[in-house]
Formats: structure tokens, C-alpha cells, sequence
């Protein structure tokens, strides 16, 4: 038998075998990820979620400082609130005297009965009256004797010196308008008539009054909120000096003015936030702790008045004024001590 030798073309064959096959090419490149919309809101929202957590952790660990200074805040907010309340009160304690508004026409001593029904005739047929009450003198006698208690005493006059009476109860609404002047000068030339008096008409002083009691309130509530801001200004600052040292290391890293701004501005709600409640608290036991005396002096004047509170929408407005006040004072206090702290 015969071998033969391999040739160059089986030693190349063979060395293929043996060799290992090689990889093929990859084609290589960068990948480009994009972040959804809604994975940066919850992002967002988580963030703000633990600062505000944070934030509210922080005061809870001082809460000498942190009472003191909600306290301030509510009775701050507390005062013209109770104002207002009273304010409102007396308006519809106004409104349910005005709802009996009349006016009184007195007669000449001398005048005869058959006077006074002309007269209320000739009134009635005026369109601003409703009704014409005529009364005499010896019902005016026995009115005023039950009224006053003196009726041993009235029973010895010989003679009666009360004059006829006329009642007019205008329509609602007559009261607030010029023309009421124009029917008291009309009346009051006639030959018969000796005085027309308004019996409402210190309610119109009233009503001065309340207008000054309401400019009183908005100046009040003005100047304290202005110190309620000048409050938590204060108290603000002294939390950035405390943190002053953290902020710079946060602005070192990449930190923006808005990140390090954020714990501060959820600080300030939480004090208007417990400012609020505390004035809310306080508004309610104020009234709480004259309701019953209000009661009973309506009782005693046979009045159907009840004291009104804030109300739930007026409550609402007492705390979104509070969370404002609170955010704006932080607002103004950060942004002007963060612009001094700066990274060298």
C-alpha cells in the first residue's frame, strides 16, 4: 500500500479544522433611552411628596417654637375674623329692625278724629305706603301705661296729652331712598300735622358705623398680615442660617435655586396651614363663649335673632388666606437670603 505526504493545500485544510471559527462582526453603536412624561411627573410629585414630609418632621422635632409661632399666626389671623363675625351680626340684627321701619305722623293737639282718618286716607293712596295705622290718644295712653308701669300714676291726669297718631309702614325698600325725604317734607306741610318722625332713622347711623367697623376690620387684617409675612420671614431665615451649610453643598453638586428653595416654601405652608386652624379654633370658642349671653338677651327682647358663626365657606377663605399668607412669606424670605449664600 502506498501514502502519500500531505501537500501545502491538506496542511492548510487541516490547520482549518483545527483553528477556532471566529466571531462575526458586531456592529456597534450608542442606545438613546427617552424618559416618558409620566415617569418625570411622578418623579415630580414624589419629591415633593417627601419634602413635604420632611419639612413637616423638621418643625415637629422643635414644637416649643413651632406652637409659638402658629399661635402668633392664628390669634393674627383670629382678631379680624371675630371683627367680621361681629360685623355680620349687628347687619342682620340691623336688617330685622329695618323689616318693622316706620314713620310716625303727629297731629296738632287740637285736631279732631275726623282729621287724622282724612289724612291716613290721603296716605294710603300714596304708592310707597303699604298700610296706615290711625292711633287715638286714649289708645296711646293705655299702650304707653301698659308699657311703662306708671298706669296708677297716668289714671290721676284729668286730661289726655298725647295727640293723634298716624303709623305709616312704607314698603319694603322705601326707607333706603330719596323719596322718603320727599314724603316726610309733603306730610310734614300739611296744616294738621305737627311732626313726622322717621322711627329708623338711627339706623342709617347704624349703618355708618358698620361701614367704619368694616374699613376698621380690612386695615386690621392689612396690617396683620403684613406682620403675620414680616413672622415667618423671620423664622425662615434663621432656618437657612441653620442649614446654611447644607444649602452649599447642595449648590456645589448642581443643586438649582428652586430644589433648595422647596423645603422652605412647604415650611411656610405648614405655618399657615396651623396658623389657620388655630384662628378657626379660636373664632369658634369666642363664640362659643358668648352665645349664651347673646341668647338671653334675645329672649329677654323677644327677638328670634341668632348668633351666626364664620360659616364653612368663610372658613375655607380664613384658611386659603392663611396657606397664601404662609407662602408668600417664605416665598419672599428665601428668595432674598438664598441670593447671599453662594458656593466660592
Amino acid at each position: 500500500m502506498s501514502s502519500r505526504l500531505p501537500n501545502q493545500a491538506d496542511s492548510r485544510r487541516l490547520s482549518a479544522r483545527r483553528e477556532p471559527i471566529a466571531a462575526r462582526p458586531v456592529k456597534a453603536g450608542a442606545r438613546v433611552s427617552k424618559t416618558k412624561v409620566s415617569d418625570k411627573a411622578d418623579a415630580w410629585l414624589q419629591h415633593h411628596k417627601l419634602t413635604a414630609i420632611d419639612s413637616l418632621l423638621r418643625l415637629l422635632c422643635e414644637p416649643v417654637k413651632s406652637c409659638l409661632t402658629v399661635l402668633m399666626l392664628g390669634i393674627s389671623l383670629a382678631l379680624p375674623a371675630l371683627l367680621y363675625v361681629a360685623l355680620a351680626n349687628v347687619n342682620q340684627l340691623s336688617g330685622q329692625w329695618a323689616s318693622s321701619n316706620q314713620l310716625s305722623i303727629y297731629l296738632q293737639p287740637g285736631a279732631t278724629q275726623a282729621a287724622a282718618q282724612s289724612l291716613a286716607e290721603k296716605i294710603e293712596l300714596v304708592t310707597e305706603v303699604a298700610q296706615v295705622s290711625v292711633i287715638s290718644p286714649s289708645q296711646g295712653l293705655s299702650e304707653f301705661a301698659a308699657q311703662s308701669g306708671m298706669g296708677s300714676l297716668l289714671n290721676d291726669l284729668t286730661d289726655n296729652p298725647l295727640p293723634w297718631v298716624l303709623l305709616v309702614q312704607p314698603h319694603q325698600g322705601v326707607l333706603e331712598a330719596e323719596r322718603l325725604q320727599q314724603l316726610r317734607s309733603s306730610w310734614a306741610a300739611d296744616p294738621v300735622v305737627s311732626d313726622v318722625r322717621i322711627d329708623m332713622a338711627w339706623l342709617e347711623r347704624l349703618n355708618y358705623v358698620m361701614q367704619l367697623g368694616q374699613r376698621f376690620a380690612l386695615g386690621l387684617g392689612l396690617l396683620l398680615g403684613i406682620g403675620m409675612l414680616l413672622a415667618i420671614g423671620n423664622t425662615l431665615r434663621l432656618a437657612i442660617e441653620n442649614r446654611r451649610e447644607e444649602i452649599l453643598v447642595i449648590k456645589l453638586v448642581g443643586g438649582t435655586d428652586g430644589f433648595v428653595r422647596r423645603p422652605f416654601l412647604y415650611t411656610g405652608l405648614w405655618y399657615g396651614l396651623g396658623g389657620g386652624l388655630c384662628a378657626l379654633i379660636l373664632v369658634v370658642l369666642g363664640l362659643f363663649s358668648v352665645a349664651t349671653p347673646v341668647a338671653n338677651l334675645a329672649q329677654s327682647y323677644s327677638s328670634q335673632f341668632t348668633l351666626q358663626g364664620l360659616g364653612v365657606g368663610n372658613g375655607l377663605i380664613l384658611l386659603a388666606m392663611a396657606l397664601l399668607i404662609g407662602l408668600l412669606g417664605a416665598w419672599l424670605a428665601v428668595g432674598r437670603h438664598l441670593r447671599d449664600i453662594r458656593p466660592q
